[in-house]
């Protein structure tokens, strides 16, 4: 074990440096050019200098991810009531627009101004819209939040839980209907999912208390420990069968707009885990936990596993920030930075810190952050670029897109903030 040596000087100065940010030019950023006030809901891309590319569709997963943006920030004490309306009008457009009112459910994509353009049943969109509905009704008390989150809930009991093999069905048609296999995602389950299902289903149980969206939270957690994670290590598996036996993983078509190369046409290699994927499971983890209370369960060392083996192959001792995915017991030879994955490492790595009190993971978490702060982040405009090079050139510029969006930056700055005051014996 290493003793815990960080000085309260160093943490204060960390934390009041992120507090800054955040509140001057991370989360301005979004509340100034996010909101679409012509059409309702958000807009989404934007160039290197922050400006919007001209293209205007909306997809699920953004326009959920913005609510739960400014929800968890009014949540949070920030945005001085702006963000909370922001939120609720930005949960008004989404029902008019995305609701299916004849089967139930989100669309995936519609365009501008909601004209339903893509009509399937996403599943990860589905997580991501329950999470985002129940932090907005914690946020402000919102009932029409609080009857959509609740409807969700109520349409995945429904439609995609797998009552033979367990875990939900994730690639559906509009009346769910699964969609064909391979490259289409009928045929798969993934860690993915599964891990916001959790984040979902944890933030549903602290908005009703209900005890049966516990025993649905600690099923799909136990679903996780026992069969998405690789037993040796204790690191992610990203991809399954319906049967929940891992497969390698493959890139589906038409879903998220935006994806690296799987490189090999099977898909990735099986001796393969995501490094972001891990510590945002992680984090995510304990705070079911606490949310959960007692009885739930002890995931200390699950967590302490998933932080370690990122510790060890994932950060990157000589330039800084965390690497994307590599073997389970060797370094990586796949170099690149993506912006989530380093997002996911500072919250994921001061969690540790909060959790065993070891100099090491406070190291990790400065290595990360320093690569984040001098390269990542577009300090004139305020949010981070979308992909890096190992030694942080920039090789995805963009600021916004279909699938990325305020969800991991302004999150990850929030909770971050959060575990330095902990530190500080401030929370």
């Amino acid at each position: 074990m290493c003793a815990w040596t960080v000085s309260a000087d160093d943490i204060r100065a960390t934390r009041d440096q992120i507090a800054t940010y955040l509140r001057e030019k991370l989360l301005p950023f979004w509340i100034d050019n996010s909101v679409d006030t012509e059409c309702g809901g958000f807009l989404t891309y934007f160039d290197r200098n922050g400006k919007p590319t001209g293209e205007t569709d909306k997809t699920l997963v953004c326009q959920t991810r913005m609510i739960f943006t400014m929800a968890s920030a009014h949540r949070a004490g920030l945005g001085d009531g702006r963000c909370a309306k922001i939120a609720e009008d930005g949960a008004k457009f989404l029902v008019e627009h995305f609701r299916d009112t004849a089967c139930g459910g989100w669309y995936w994509v519609t365009d501008r101004r909601g004209k339903v353009l893509d009509d399937s049943k996403i599943i990860y969109g589905h997580d991501f819209a329950m999470y985002s509905l129940s932090e907005l009704a914690l946020a402000t008390g919102s009932e029409l939040a609080r009857e959509y989150a609740l409807r969700t809930y109520d349409d995945l009991c429904r439609h995609v839980i797998d009552t033979r093999y367990g875990g939900y069905y994730e690639m559906l048609k509009r009346d769910w209907s699964l969609k064909p296999g391979g490259a289409y995602g009928g045929d798969r389950k993934s860690l993915d999912v599964h891990m916001h299902m959790m984040e979902a289903l944890t933030t549903l149980y602290e908005l009703t208390g209900s005890v049966v969206h516990r025993r649905r939270l600690l099923e799909v957690i136990d679903l996780l420990l026992t069969k998405m994670l690789e037993p040796t290590h204790g690191t992610g598996i990203s991809q399954f069968s319906l049967a929940l036996e891992p497969l390698r993983a493959i890139i589906f078509k038409a879903v998220w707009g935006s994806d690296r190369d799987a490189e090999q046409d099977e898909g990735r290699p099986m001796n393969n885990t995501n490094y972001g994927h891990n510590v945002e499971f992680g984090w995510l983890l304990n705070h079911a936990g606490k949310i959960l209370g007692e009885h739930s369960g002890d995931y200390t060392e699950v967590i302490r596993k998933l932080y370690d083996h990122c510790v060890r192959y994932g950060i990157d001792r000589e330039y800084g920030g965390i690497f994307v995915e590599g073997p389970n017991d060797a370094p990586t030879i796949n170099d690149e930075k993506e912006f989530w994955q380093q997002a996911e490492a500072l919250v994921g790595m001061l969690d540790a810190c909060v959790l065993f009190k070891e100099d090491v993971y406070w190291e990790a978490f400065g290595q990360v952050f320093d690569f984040v702060w001098n390269h990542n982040i577009n300090h004139d405009v305020g949010e981070w670029y979308a992909l890096l090079n190992r030694d942080g050139t920039v090789q995805w510029d963009y600021l916004g897109h279909a699938w990325k969006i305020s969800y991991h930056t302004v999150r990850s700055m929030i909770q971050s903030e959060k575990r330095l005051s902990l530190l500080l014996g401030e929370g």
